[in-house]
């Protein structure tokens, strides 16, 4: 995946580069700086003090020593003054000049500490949002995955308002965080029992279960969820697609949308590997994440979603969290990936892509 946010250890990354969020002398610190030094091993420092130090906003690289990444990109970010001394501009550096040294030394993985945003007082929101929008631009003309690396237990405010949203929607409609099957299952087969006849023969309430061995994933569908009035296909256009992939339905929207293949993969936080084996394998069944990516990178209305998703295997149900997060995201027309990531994130949920 390009761009995830992820809750450990920065010094256990197991990436090409990790990036250091370091004083003005690079000779060690508190914080992240001082755990990167003392995981690296005396040899840093070494390696360090030949360095003549780092300005504000630019970045200087050195080995990783007894690091598992091999390179460490130091970075020195601005104390926060009330946000009107040129933080912003100087923040943003830090993240472009440490991803072009990535660049410059063929790094493929990369992962960055929030930077500035803890002794030095940047508001962590904003140091959040300010990272992702520079990492998601860079990542937009480049390929590489990059990783922001949140400390476990640390609390950082994700989505704003989005999240505030989706929160009290999920509190509408979310059936059970453990959703019991076969209860549900029998309580569907009493009522249809004990319906009149015309109501039965019309299926006003029909529930389907069936388990996806090959995943390990139940999936569910009940007429009740998920509704919203869309414009239904022609038959024609049914028949059309009857015997469609995923791969043929995916590649089929790209061009439909006017879309470059790599524009979309990178719409959908979607590794250019991933999209290569899914659009040579017609045969090829992704994870619910990377379909749901798509038809968030696609713009799919909730119908053309749910048919995405049909194609690899997945139905949308008001039993997962990550779901409703997608149909009210969908509904309201917010297609940011990012964005949702950032909620998916914050409810300690997985997020789309892969």
């Amino acid at each position: 995946m390009p761009l995830e946010i992820v809750r450990n250890d920065i010094t256990r990354m197991e990436v090409d580069a990790i990036v250091n969020a370091a004083n003005e002398t690079l000779l060690g610190g508190g914080g992240v700086d001082g755990a990167i030094h003392r995981a690296a091993g005396p040899r840093l420092l070494e390696e360090c003090r030949t360095l003549n130090g780092c300005e504000t906003g630019q970045a200087k690289i050195t080995r990783g020593y007894d690091l598992p990444a091999q390179y460490v990109i130091h970075t020195v970010g601005p104390v926060w003054r009330g946000g009107a001394n040129g933080e912003r501009k100087l923040l943003a550096d830090c993240y472009r000049n440490s991803l072009a040294l990535a660049k410059e030394y063929r790094c493929e993985s990369v992962a960055f500490p929030l930077i500035s945003a803890g002794a030095y007082g940047y508001p962590k929101s904003e140091a959040m949002q300010l990272a992702v929008d520079e990492i998601s631009r860079f990542l937009m003309e480049n390929e590489m995955t990059v990783y922001i690396v949140v400390f476990t237990g640390e609390t950082v405010e994700l989505g704003g308002k989005l999240f505030k949203e989706v929160a009290a929607y999920i509190d509408d409609v979310y059936v059970s965080e453990h959703f019991d099957a076969n209860y549900e299952a029998q309580r569907s087969r009493r009522f249809m029992e004990n319906a009149p006849a015309p109501a039965a023969a019309k299926g006003l309430f029909r529930r389907t279960h069936r388990e996806d061995t090959a995943r390990n994933e139940t999936l569910f569908s009940d007429d009740r969820e998920l509704a919203m009035p869309e414009p239904k296909a022609s038959l024609e256009e049914m028949l059309e697609t009857v015997d469609e992939s995923f791969s043929e339905m995916l590649l089929r929207k790209i061009d439909e949308k006017g879309l470059t293949d790599a524009s979309c993969y990178k719409r959908a936080n979607v590794d250019r590997r991933l999209f290569n084996k899914i659009k040579n394998n017609p045969a090829y069944r992704p994870s619910k994440q990377t379909a749901l990516a798509f038809a968030i990178a696609l713009e799919l209305p909730m119908r053309e979603t749910r048919e995405l998703l049909m194609k690899a295997g997945y139905a949308l149900t008001h039993s997962s969290k990550a779901d409703i997060v997608v149909e009210y995201c969908i509904k309201t027309g917010n297609y940011n990936l990012i964005e949702i990531n950032q909620v998916l994130f914050r409810l300690d949920l997985q997020p789309l892509g892969y």
